[in-house]
């Protein structure tokens, strides 16, 4: 990999993409440092540490942190997410739109890139204003009113649609995938505080085997910091803190956990099953085409990332809700339910282990059509030895991808889970959504040397034929 990046330096032209890149990356990290007016940006970072391992802790590792500080880029990249999958998914069950895509060539793409930012607007518009009732009802801003809100909501609606446009010009003149390059050196910059937290984590330990640091102590000393929250969330916020307490012999753990993980996502990420095809000779005129044998690649884990995406956000959908509204009060029925439905409950863990299961069938379906790699193979003469072609092929296909498909969801889930049953277990909240961020950043790595490759590659073929 760094062989990869030293050789795309040595080549001018790459170099300029590669800065260009890094100069998007320099401003999207400047745009996270600047807050957003009329928000007690102390007392929502203490919020937020009590809200790690739910969806808007995935949000918040995603953006860089700048959600927990309400900064101008705090919605971050995820409203285009959100927009391009819904769009994505439109245009399965909507034949005008899978028209217009098949169809519509250059023109066609334009103007689904068009639908896909003004959806991008109203979903940042949504979003912006549930942060906002999130912030209104948790008393976390400075003066309330029209004129607040307003502000509050147009900066991060501004900021996400500028971010949107500075993926795109990555795509444009830069290296890699313009959005993942974003999330990636979002996820990155968590890197630093991670080390601390795991520094003060020992720290906090300490302090409590000794017993200079303890629960009433910590809840007198959040009393005096934050008088407008309530008793019952004030001894929540002790308690996040003492859980954030780490015995020096977790770390190595952790380490050791992590280059674990890496190891196996690497190998998934390059695993494919290849299904040979061959190609029957024909004759056309005096020259005989075909006879050629290949294989169709049938990626492992070809929905990438998106089933843990969209499967935290629905089962931590109640949680989400309750954090909107307000957490209810210890010892109430409603707060029984809600620790029912909480991140770290076992029902919590089924039920997002076999959503992701089901998310991951319904990407592979949408991504790989058994009938149409069938028939594709048909009018180009090709077929699966031992398979007839038609029905025969496409039903075999079909079962292999149900196979693959099944083995690459258990990974996925796996992934997933561990770093949360780890977080029962270990002194520690941090690893609540560890492994769908080594996920994320590890994929992109992997993309953006293979982009770089293939654009070194493009070049010497170039070079040859000038």
């Amino acid at each position: 990999m760094i062989q990869t990046v030293r050789k795309a330096w040595g080549i001018p032209e790459l170099r300029k993409k590669i800065t260009f890149t890094l100069l998007i990356l320099l401003i999207y990290r400047i745009g996270s440092a600047i807050p957003v007016p009329f928000i007690d940006g102390r007392q929502l970072e203490a919020t937020f540490e009590s809200m790690g391992s739910t969806f808007l802790g995935l949000l918040n590792m995603m953006t860089g942190g700048a959600l927990s500080m309400a900064t101008l880029f705090a919605l971050g990249i995820q409203p285009y997410i959100n927009s391009s999958i819904i769009i994505q998914l439109l245009t399965v069950a909507i034949p005008a739109l899978e028209r217009m895509q098949r169809e519509g060539g250059e023109e066609g793409k334009k103007k689904i890139q068009a639908i896909t930012r003004y959806s991008t607007v109203a979903i940042a518009l949504l979003q912006a204003w549930g942060y906002y009732s999130i912030l209104k009802t948790n008393y976390l801003l400075e003066s309330t009113g029209i004129w607040p809100a307003l502000v509050i909501i147009v900066s991060f609606v501004a900021g996400s649609s500028f971010l949107m446009w500075l993926g795109e010009q990555v795509n444009e003149f830069g290296v890699g995938n313009g959005i993942s390059m974003i999330l990636f050196a979002g996820i990155i910059s968590r890197i630093p505080s991670a080390i601390s937290g795991m520094m003060e984590g020992v720290t906090i330990w300490s302090g409590v085997k000794d017993g200079l640091i303890t629960r009433e102590g910590l809840i007198s000393s959040f009393t005096a910091q934050y008088p407008a929250q309530k008793a019952d969330r004030i001894a929540d916020m002790a308690d996040q803190y003492l859980s954030r307490a780490m015995a020096p012999w977790v770390i190595p753990l952790i380490l050791l956990g992590v280059l674990l993980l890496i190891v196996l996502i690497v190998f998934v990420s390059d695993a494919e099953r290849r299904i040979p095809v061959q190609y029957a000779k024909r004759q056309v005129g005096r020259k005989m085409y075909g006879g050629q044998s290949t294989h169709l690649p049938m990626k492992v884990n070809m929905s990438g990332v998106l089933p843990i995406i969209f499967a935290q956000s629905i089962a931590s959908l109640p949680v989400t809700i309750w954090t909107f509204v307000g957490i209810p009060e210890k010892e109430t029925t409603a707060y029984s339910i809600y620790s029912f439905f909480d991140s770290k409950s076992i029902l919590y863990m089924v039920v997002y282990f076999l959503m992701i299961i089901g998310f991951s069938y319904f990407y592979s379906t949408i991504q790989f059509n058994p009938i149409e790699i069938s028939n594709n193979l048909k009018k180009n003469g090709g077929f699966i030895p031992g398979f007839r072609p038609g029905k025969p092929t496409s039903d075999f296909i079909a079962k292999v991808l149900s196979k693959i498909t099944l083995f690459g969801a258990i990974y996925l889930g796996i992934v997933a889970i561990v770093p949360l049953i780890a977080g029962k277990f270990l002194p520690t909240s941090a690893l609540a959504i560890g492994g769908t961020s080594v996920i994320i950043v590890v994929g992109v790595a992997l993309e953006t040397v293979q982009a770089l490759e293939s654009q070194m590659l493009m070049r010497q073929y170039k070079g040859f034929l000038e």
